[in-house]
Order: C-alpha cells, then structure tokens, then sequence
C-alpha cells in the first residue's frame, strides 16, 4: 500500500477500511509500527478519554479513513471512496476487511452489486473468514454458503486463499492490482490461531477478560519469552 506516516491526509495515498471495526487492535499494532503514532499509546486502548477506542474513529484517530463498527457500513464507505476517487482521475486504490457476520447484512450486497456495475477495479474486499461471530458459529446464525458462487455471481473477480500464510495474501493483492473489475478475496482463517484454548471457539470472539493466567498461557502458545510474558503482565512492555 501506498502512504506516508508523516502526511496521512496524502491524496494520493491508498485506502485501507476496518470495517470489521472491532479488531482495532490489529489496525492500531501496524499503525504504531508503521509510524503513526508512538508505540506506548498502545497502552491506552480502550481508556476513557484515549483516542484508541474499541473501533476506529476518524475524530480520535484523524489516520484512519472512517469510523467503522456498524455491520456493513465500512462497506459501503469504502465503495463511496473508489466512486469518488475515480470521479477525481486519482488512482488510489482501496482496500477493505470484511467480517463474516457482515454478510448477513443486506447493505453489503447492495455495494457488491454496485462495485460490480461501476466497475471499480480500484476496490478490493478482503474477508477475515474465521465462521464465527459474536453469537455462534456463523452457520447456526445465518449461513451464507455457497459463498464463492455467490460472489463469483455478482460481477467480482474471486481468491480463495490461506489466510494465514503472509506470501499467499501478498500474492492475491498482488494479482487484484491487475484487475480491471472489483476483486473479493477469501481468507480463511481460524479464530484464536496459535491459542490453543482459544481455536475455533466462539466463547473468545468478543470482549472477554483474560486473566493474568490466561495471558501467560496465550503468551506462551505464541511464544513469547518469560522476560516478555513478565512485561506483558505488569505494563512495563515498550515494543
């Protein structure tokens, strides 16, 4: 992606939308090692009065593209932005993570068939697949299989890929740019990866408090180091 830590309002800068607005932290982590701001302010998420709430928000966070949460509607801002940037001949491109459940919305498929109509090869979809949500196994609350033939039906151009593996995901952006429609990419995940109490479990999709306990033993499935566990668990980590 195209952009520049010192100058996030760049016009010519690619797009990135959370629309999957609940896993800030992710978005926040590569921001802060990207420069955007000091990695310490990690400290603060989710604080009253701190600017890293639970989703982005364009007022706090004046980097991010939009604020987001809502089911859908990052979405949708997201075709917004690659109308108006081609309106403006800019190329920018943008970019926006999905979260399964948000394919239950209706909204989503109202831009799906716009991006389609409008051709917007600038835009590309990519979907965090874990199949889970923040009620159930995504196919208990509402299923939406055969998702592939779905997509595939309105006009995008398809990948399916692992969405743990860093080289296939750069290999699929890497074919969207070449793209002359809108591009969806599938990336299957597993929820918890690496966390082995927590794989595939939907008791751990949401806000849950892990104990001391609980963060060693993640810390440990991901294999962080005692030194780094012990900062970890008494604030005193720096990177």
């Amino acid at each position: 992606m195209r952009y520049d830590p010192a100058n996030p309002e760049w016009p010519e800068r690619d797009r990135l939308v959370l629309s999957k607005g609940h896993s800030a932290p992710a978005l926040y982590a590569v921001a802060a090692l990207s420069g955007m701001f000091a990695v310490q302010q990690l400290k603060g998420f989710r604080k009253l009065g701190h600017s890293l709430q639970g989703h982005p928000h364009v007022g706090a966070t004046p980097w991010v593209e939009t604020s987001t949460g809502s089911l859908g509607q990052g979405f949708s801002a997201a075709l917004g932005m690659a109308l108006g940037l081609r309106h403006q001949g800019n190329l920018a491109r943008v970019f926006v993570l999905l979260g399964d459940g948000e394919l239950q919305e209706g909204e989503l498929w109202e831009a799906m068939l716009c991006g389609a109509h409008f051709n917007l090869g600038k835009l590309c979809a990519i979907l965090d697949y874990n199949k889970l949500q923040s009620d159930d196994y995504l196919a208990k609350v509402l299923a939406v299989e055969p998702l592939a033939d779905k997509i595939r039906s309105f006009g995008w151009h398809l990948q399916e890929i692992d969405g743990h593996d860093p080289s296939a995901i750069q290999t699929a952006l890497e074919t969207a740019d070449r793209c002359d429609t809108p591009s969806f990419i599938i990336a299957h995940t597993l929820k918890g990866k690496g966390v082995g109490f927590m794989e595939g479990r939907p008791e751990w999709h949401g806000s849950v408090k892990l104990s001391d306990a609980d963060l060693s033993q993640a810390l440990t499935d991901l294999g962080a180091s005692p030194s780094e566990i012990d900062g970890y668990l008494n604030g005193h980590w720096s990177n």
